[in-house]
């Protein structure tokens, strides 16, 4: 049945406006975005085929524009128009950050570094460079593949940092498992970094760890205090 049939506040749209986007599931979100369904198919519909087809709304969003476009009622167009969404959306929590403090501000942080990460199929490494007043300077993704200690070179760190006459940095990276869980060797990676940026006065203020759409952050869970790395053997 066509969406235009159904109760006015169970139509997407009208529940955007009347509840906020946050009221919405992924197919409603994704209806949205369709705008039109198929051909005896609406809108919600096509999008609950299309997350069932690729799993769930992270493998669509990551999905090249080859697997993209193999998708029902999808193609170059809206290819197009989901990158520039995403990226929109990536911009504008960076603008964030830049205005504001990002140590009082740390649900940003995570909105931004989830952003970033979580769609990721590989491991990546990320740092937030930060000055004194703990605003952003930039943000790199540094390190790809498998992330351990011989891959996460602390002097590459080091480097960008002075590069960027950074302050403080907030290290972070992905788990493409979806468990935001910090492992033994992420708090071996953190102590080293902690141990290199120390020698030119440059304090880790987090390390924060994406999985899925949950972030867990070391310094939250009291592994770091006064920028010194305490991650139990």
């Amino acid at each position: 049945m066509s969406i235009k049939r159904w109760p006015q506040r169970e139509r997407p749209r009208e529940k955007l406006l009347s509840r906020g986007a946050e009221a919405l599931s992924d197919a409603e979100l994704l209806a949205i975005f369709l705008r039109t369904g198929s051909v005896g198919i609406s809108a919600v519909d096509l999008a609950r085929e299309l997350l069932n087809d690729f799993g769930s709304i992270g493998p669509l969003l990551n999905a090249d524009l080859k697997r993209f476009c193999d998708g029902r009622g999808l193609g170059v167009a809206k290819y197009c128009q989901l990158q520039a969404v995403i990226e929109l959306a990536k911009r504008h929590l960076a603008e964030q950050l830049k205005r504001e403090t990002v140590f009082s501000s740390s649900c940003d942080v995570k909105n931004y570094l989830s952003a970033q990460l979580r769609l990721s199929e590989q491991e990546v490494f990320a740092v937030l460079f930060l000055d004194s007043q703990h605003r952003l300077i930039a943000f790199e993704k540094l390190f790809h593949g498998t992330i351990d200690g011989a891959s996460v070179h602390p002097r590459e760190v080091v480097k960008k940092s002075l590069h960027f006459n950074a302050a403080a940095v907030i290290l972070a990276h992905n788990h493409p498992s979806g468990v935001a869980e910090p492992s033994a060797a992420d708090g071996e990676i953190t102590r080293k970094l902690v141990v290199a940026l120390e020698l030119v006065d440059v304090r880790v203020l987090d390390h924060i760890v994406v999985g899925g759409g949950n972030t867990v952050s070391l310094a939250e869970r009291g592994l770091l205090h006064g920028g010194q790395m305490v991650f139990p053997d």
